[in-house]
């Protein structure tokens, strides 16, 4: 019973009141965006079907493009790079099994033999390890942090030295002679073939070209660099890769036999990366050394960078193309890098590339064994597989990738080669596809949005108008009229709106006026800073000053002029006087505080700390005088001013309620008026604070002294003026 009363209880909602409350929130909406609810309803239905359509049959036609655009130009890189790679090798080929080279390395050999017993003399031993020093171990431990040992790095026989003191020393002298004069066979084989292998270097822009014995021995390179006469399995750099492949071409069973290294810091090239390409001279079946040459680099970034035109190669803003080995890391540049360095640090750091390891590549001015690159397109790549995936590159940007491993003959190099461009404008075409739809869709709704807005702005642009001019009104524009258009209520309504925003233009201007003379009063009676807590209602505006220099000055035989001339005149001569003085104030950066009687109160350094406060009033004061001076001389009158100054710590606020005044309280403030009122003679006297300060900048004579608490305090009076 009590439940069955509980629901009878409540209320029912009758028709009427439902659909009153089903229209409420139509009646808060305006008439014009009404019509272009309406409007839209119809239309937008219909272009959401259209563009829906199009939009996906559009982009499953765009998206294989991009990525078949990518896979083409990693193609394009694989083939140069390994027709790079078979050139190289088959020209060491032909080079090596050439009698030039044969007779090269065997006349350098017997040559090399002839310096066992050269000798080499305290002095030159000690220019080599100036030049080891100097040349290598400083360049590398800037380069890589790494400190070499010099003993671990000089020659250990003779015939190495012999070669590097004579030969080493000036390899950095390009006019250095290729024949020292020393008469040696190494020095006429030198002369000899030197040229020869200088061509080989310069032709396929290697770094340079070695020759080794069959006992490991580097008996000649072209550069003439501290690795000339050392031995690849025993001597300084017998941990290079230059070893391993050595060995491989010594126990090669044929003479066309090539081999390629990776990549790996030589510290005889100062630390940098240095990949090798070795081949055995044989002849007559017989292997009688080994042709070595550094790998050309540049000619890997030139295929990858296309020669750094990557617009014209069909690159674009942001494709790329690099190699990368095994261990992660880049075997050619990064195009940032070439493009920008400053960049690259910036976004390699930013992306979680140590700021070492990018510091590494600023120095060694390339990315090559430095950059890591931790990418799953890179592992799918060093896993053997071929394809492209949206991923993250080794800066961090989301890019479309095409990978693949690349095949290197005559060398178990594991490299991987990359393809990349940023995501934005590897579906640039999706993108643009999508904009022109949107922008199409957009233009249409703007279209019907236009139509409706001009049909119901003919009903509500006039009420349009009253409310912006009620809100220019409200936000303190007077200044406001508004065209009167129909001669209906509306048009009524427009001119009274009119006649209230004149009226209320002329009183905001009447108020305007009084507030700047308030302002203008107070700003004339203390700083701008207390008025401003003067405005904002402070009921105590007090605050505390350091070294605030003070003076008190009076001005002499104002009262005596008094008697002699009418209240006019006297009013005229101080108001006259007061502004002169407080135009010099200004100059000289004093702060006028008040004036009592004959009495004038100023002080620097108040609102505005300044260290050269007791200067400027000690100028202020020495104008003072002149003032008063060309007065008299302009009237006739004998004015004078004696004034006290001192420097200290002040107080400064407001007092009174009904008669509010501006004034400052503190020793420095008492001083100033005792020395002032201490005597009757003129002049300015200043205590031994500002004394001390303006000694040894004017000159002052003795004045007595004052008592302060009980002590006695000397004063100096002011005699120059200059």
């Amino acid at each position: 019973m009590t439940a069955q009363s509980s629901i009878d209880s409540e209320p029912v909602e009758t028709a009427p009141a439902a659909r009153a409350r089903l229209r409420r929130p139509l009646s808060r909406l305006s008439l014009q965006s009404k019509i272009i609810v309406m409007l839209l309803l119809s239309s937008l239905a219909s272009l959401a079907v259209i563009g829906t359509v199009e939009f996906v049959d559009g982009r499953s036609k765009l998206m294989p493009v991009a990525a078949e655009r990518m896979t083409q130009l990693r193609e394009a890189q694989r083939r140069a790079i390994e027709m790079l790679f078979g050139d190289l090798a088959n020209s060491l080929a032909v080079y090596s099994r050439g009698t030039t080279a044969d007779e090269a390395v065997q006349a350098f050999t017997a040559g090399f033999d002839q310096l066992g017993e050269a000798p080499v003399d305290p002095g030159q031993q000690a220019a080599l390890e100036t030049y080891y020093t100097d040349k290598l171990i400083k360049p590398i431990q800037q380069a890589t942090g790494v400190n070499l040992d010099l003993a671990a790095l000089m020659p250990d026989n003779n015939a190495q030295k012999y070669l590097q003191v004579h030969y080493t020393l000036h390899s950095h002298d390009s006019n250095a002679p290729q024949d020292p004069g020393d008469g040696s066979a190494w020095s006429a084989a030198n002369v000899r073939f030197n040229k020869y292998f200088r061509e080989i270097a310069t032709r396929f822009e290697y770094r340079d070209a070695m020759l080794l014995d069959t006992r490991g021995n580097l008996v000649y390179t072209v550069n003439k660099g501290p690795a000339l006469g050392t031995n690849i399995l025993t001597g300084p750099f017998r941990e290079s890769n230059l070893r391993d492949a050595y060995e491989k071409a010594m126990d090669a069973d044929s003479v066309d036999f090539v081999w390629i290294t990776d990549f790996q810091p030589f510290q005889a090239a100062g630390g940098m990366p240095i990949a090798w390409l070795v081949s055995p001279i044989n002849s007559g079946g017989k292997t009688n050394g080994v042709l070595a040459l550094p790998l050309p680099i540049s000619k890997i970034n030139r295929i990858m960078t296309a020669d750094q035109h990557w617009k014209s190669a069909g690159m674009g803003e942001t494709a790329e193309t690099y190699l990368a080995g095994p261990d992660g890391l880049m075997r050619s540049d990064s195009r940032l890098f070439l493009q920008d360095p400053k960049k690259y640090e910036r976004d390699a750091v930013a992306a979680g590339t140590p700021p070492d390891i990018v510091a590494k590549a600023i120095r060694w001015h390339g990315t090559t064994l430095v950059q890591p690159v931790d990418t799953a397109a890179f592992h799918a790549a060093q896993r053997g597989q071929t394809g492209t995936v949206l991923d993250h590159g080794y800066l961090g940007d989301q890019e479309l990738a095409a990978y693949a491993p690349v095949s290197i003959p005559n060398s178990d190099l594991r490299w991987s080669i990359l393809a990349t461009r940023n995501s934005s404008e590897a579906y640039s075409r999706i993108e643009s596809f999508t904009r022109t739809l949107i922008v199409t869709t957009a233009v249409m709704v703007f279209v019907i949005c236009v139509l409706a807005m001009l049909i119901a702005q003919a009903f509500v642009g006039p009420i349009r108008r009253l409310r912006a001019g009620t809100e220019e009104i409200s936000a303190g524009n007077y200044d406001v009229a508004i065209p009167v258009t129909t001669r209906d209520e509306i048009g009524d309504l427009t001119s009274a709106f009119n006649e209230m925003s004149r009226n209320l233009k002329i009183k905001e201007g009447l108020l305007t006026e009084q507030r700047n003379e308030n302002d203008r009063l107070l700003l004339s009676l203390m700083p701008e800073p207390v008025v401003r807590r003067y405005r904002d209602g402070e009921q105590t505006i007090a605050q505390e000053h350091q070294d605030v220099t003070v003076i008190f000055a009076d001005i002499i035989g104002l009262d005596e002029i008094s008697s002699a001339v009418s209240g006019d005149e006297l009013v005229g001569i101080v108001d006259e006087l007061m502004r002169e003085l407080d135009s010099a104030a200004e100059t000289c950066g004093v702060e006028p505080i008040r004036t009592v009687h004959n009495g004038y109160l100023a002080s620097c350094g108040l609102t505005v700390p300044r260290l050269d406060s007791v200067p400027r009033t000690v100028d202020f004061a020495v104008e003072m005088q002149r003032i008063i001076e060309r007065f008299n001389s302009r009237t006739g009158h004998h004015l004078a001013i004696r004034a006290g100054i001192n420097t200290g710590n002040v107080t400064s606020g407001l007092v009174g309620r009904s008669s509010v005044i501006y004034d400052m309280w503190g020793t420095a403030v008492n001083l100033a008026h005792r020395m002032r009122s201490s005597t009757a003679d003129s002049g300015v006297f200043v205590t031994s604070e500002a004394y001390e300060v303006m000694r040894d900048i004017r000159q002052f004579t003795p004045a007595g002294s004052i008592s302060v608490d009980g002590a006695e305090q000397p004063i100096w009076r002011l005699s120059d003026r200059a």
